[in-house]
């Protein structure tokens, strides 16, 4: 008797390797269907950035192409993610919907609802763990409750196994006697009309491969100086495998087993500084996780109530928030940050944390607006890890940075871009500025700006705020919220 196909429903785990999902398909040893649905509707008030859908473009060509490797296709279609299942079931024939599970709110709504009327319909639906290290249900701590601090809830995790990846279970994968209709990627319009992302590619190689190829190359060298260089936005001391790890080109697993392997020189895991640091940050990752499914309501609100009352600044015409988004704000280390994201689609974290406490603490707008901008502008654009990073910034979520922690930008910049190479690459008009002077030009002498080009107020704006003024303000603000 011959197995009803099995679709594969791909959404953020466009790879063949560790893909619980498709290893479970195989294993029913019938005809498997991979499937993608562009489902704007379904992700609610998130649908993918248009940075987030340039990558999402390349991506789903690159699993493709690896399907196509395999014997089979990947069936694209849009539209209404339960109705579109529910038709190719019925053309195929079907008997099984698997995916792997998504976490934010509006996807696990939709999941419900999708799984309730498959199984109505007679169907087997499954749906495994393909993006996490452990899935946020299955952490509490002894309180029953979930975690809002970190470092108890590492300790945690550390304490559990991490489930080895899976590899592919066959050569060839099974293709169904009829395959469902499909429409070429081209007709998701994933790609700018205007070329705005031209950059892009220079920066970045989506997809499966592209992923295994950044975390050998990290691993192998950048890894050991990781804990040091990590903070340093003017070195290429960082893994950058977030947009792949969002995308699920790769997966957590795969990066754990990957140090893990890396520790057989050492016979210790980790097997240095920097890889403990590093396999942190992952963690940071699943925590992220951890309280978006917990506290669904913060991809909108503050965790912490009383912050909904803080009192934002006013932005007429919104000129402050334009400045910000242009990188134009006059401080330079904020203003690099802000052109790397708009070039590459991407922006180290320590300048992450620079520009979201200059937009929230400097300017006092409002964290969503940032978390908006970060949205439609980062290739790796993910809710959990946005949401964290703009509550942590702005103080109002868990395990935050205290609101009356404000960064300098100057010392900041001094800090971490000490030779101000990071801003000399991507803010131009201060490429001839000395060290001494780049993180605060108008401070510097006229015969220095002379000498290097510098026209403030012509060719680099002046500070749209006073450094000294704003802290002032955002304390009195923090101090009204506490009264």
């Amino acid at each position: 008797m011959s197995v009803a196909p099995a679709i594969v429903w791909f959404r953020q785990d466009l790879r063949l390797q560790d893909n619980p999902a498709l290893n479970a398909a195989l294993a029913r040893r019938g005809p498997v269907i991979p499937v993608y649905i562009l489902d704007s509707a379904g992700e609610g008030n998130r649908p993918v950035g248009p940075a987030a859908r340039w990558w999402l473009h390349h991506s789903l060509a690159a699993l493709g192409a690896a399907l196509r490797d395999r014997g089979s296709r990947l069936t694209i279609a849009r539209g209404d993610a339960a109705a579109v299942l529910r038709a190719m079931a019925a053309t195929t024939g079907a008997g099984a919907v698997l995916w792997n599970r998504r976490y934010e709110p509006a996807a696990v709504r939709r999941d419900a609802t999708i799984e309730t009327g498959l199984k109505a319909a007679g169907l087997t639906v499954l749906g495994f763990n393909g993006s996490l290290l452990h899935e946020p249900h299955t952490i509490m701590n002894r309180q029953g409750r979930p975690f809002q601090v970190f470092t108890p809830f590492w300790r945690h995790c550390l304490a559990l196994e991490v489930t080895a990846p899976m590899r592919l279970a066959t050569g060839k994968i099974p293709a169904p006697n009829r395959w469902p209709q499909t429409v070429k990627l081209a007709a998701l319009a994933l790609l700018p009309r205007v070329n705005w992302a031209g950059e892009f590619a220079k920066s970045w190689q989506p997809g499966e491969a592209g992923a295994a190829r950044r975390l050998r190359q990290f691993v192998a060298r950048a890894m050991r100086d990781y804990a040091d260089d990590r903070e340093r936005p003017d070195r290429a001391g960082t893994s950058r495998l977030s947009p792949w790890l969002h995308f699920g080109e790769i997966s957590p697993r795969q990066v754990w087993a990957a140090v893990k392997l890396r520790a057989r020189h050492t016979g210790v895991f980790p097997p240095n500084r920097g890889a403990q640091v590093f396999l942190k940050e992952i963690g940071w990752r699943e925590f992220a996780y951890h309280l978006l499914w917990h506290f669904p309501h913060t991809a909108e609100r503050p965790l912490r109530e009383k912050f909904r009352r803080f009192p934002w600044a006013r932005d007429p015409g919104g000129a402050k928030l334009r400045a910000w988004q242009r990188g134009r704000t006059g401080y330079p280390i904020v203003d690099a940050g802000m052109r790397q994201l708009r070039q590459t689609g991407w922006m180290h974290n320590r300048a992450r944390m620079i520009v979201a406490s200059f937009l929230v603490k400097h300017l006092r707008l409002p964290w969503t607006r940032g978390a908006a901008w970060f949205w439609d502008t980062l290739v790796d654009a993910d809710l959990a890890n946005n949401t964290l990073g703009w509550q942590w910034s702005a103080g109002c979520g868990a395990d935050a940075a205290p609101y009356f922690r404000i960064f300098s930008p100057m010392l900041q910049g001094g800090k971490f871009d000490p030779g101000g190479d990071y801003v000399r690459r991507w803010v131009p008009e201060l490429a001839r500025l000395d060290a001494p002077h780049i993180h605060a030009p108008w401070r510097a002498p006229d015969l220095v700006l002379v000498a290097a080009g510098v026209k403030l107020g012509e060719n680099y704006p002046r500070p749209i705020v006073d450094h000294a003024m704003a802290r002032a303000e955002a304390l009195a603000a923090l101090k009204a919220v506490r009264a």
